[in-house]
């Protein structure tokens, strides 16, 4: 069994508000003394500059556990990869295969640079099919990204939502290991299904997206910093808590 935290949507800005907020989110889950790694699903830095990303490394280096990082559309490669993966990076996708506890986590880039709109390239769905075809089918596995490749109902989402999902329906369809999708961009804690899959989209940090039955307005700035604690089980089950501070 693997217990791990989920988080998304730090949006780093060298402002006091988000850094805060982050911190907050850090320090909760730096008291958990039995989770197994923590999960960023993207938009860690707001404008993707190097100062940014040194103020998220040295938040996530409070962590004494794995932290998987991915990025997303406020991210930016040729930052990031130095930033916080300690290499540097062309500005080609940045994909990683990272196994913690016995599962595979496929980290994909869903960024289509100065969109906010996300895509799996046909470099990044190669890379997948590879991946996933010469891992051990023994272990479960986890693909994740930023862009939730399905709809949300909520209108200004789904205008920027993952497009040409239909391409990893078809290559998830041989894999039947992948136990879940997870993603974030949304800033609202969602589940739902993909490619008969559970989808689950990440609460977020900086801010929370209100559904149209909620108000008018899209963001809500005053609702707490939340994440999601993930449970996969020894029977490959993925089982979601979601948390507010």
């Amino acid at each position: 069994m693997l217990t791990f935290a989920h988080i998304s949507d730090l949006h780093i800005d060298l402002g006091d508000r988000a850094t805060a907020r982050a911190g907050r989110l850090v320090g909760r889950l730096a008291l958990m003394p039995d989770l197994g790694a923590v999960l960023v699903t993207g938009d860690i830095a707001d404008h993707g500059t190097a100062e940014e990303y040194t103020v998220a490394r040295d938040l996530l280096a409070r962590l004494e556990v794995p932290v998987l990082v991915l990025p997303g559309n406020h991210d930016v490669r040729e930052q990031f990869g130095p930033g916080l993966l300690g290499r540097e990076s062309s500005g080609a996708e940045i994909n990683q295969l990272v196994t913690i506890g016995g599962t595979d986590f496929l980290l994909c880039d869903s960024v289509i640079p100065g969109q906010s709109a996300g895509l799996l390239s046909e470099s990044t769905l190669t890379w997948l099919k590879t991946a996933l075809s010469e891992r051990d089918p023994a272990r479960p596995a986890l693909v994740a990204f930023h862009h939730p490749p399905a709809m949300l109902h909520v209108p200004f989402l789904d205008r920027i939502r993952q497009t040409g999902e239909e391409r990893l329906a078809e290559l998830l369809g041989p894999h039947p290991e992948v136990a879940a999708l997870i993603c974030g961009h949304a800033h609202t804690a969602a589940v739902t299904t993909f490619a008969g899959r559970l989808l689950v989209v990440g609460p977020g940090c900086v801010s929370t997206t209100l559904a149209p039955v909620e108000a008018a307005g899209l963001l809500d700035l005053e609702v707490n910093p939340g994440y999601a604690l993930h449970i996969l089980g020894d029977d490959a089950r993925l089982v979601t808590h979601f948390r507010t501070l």
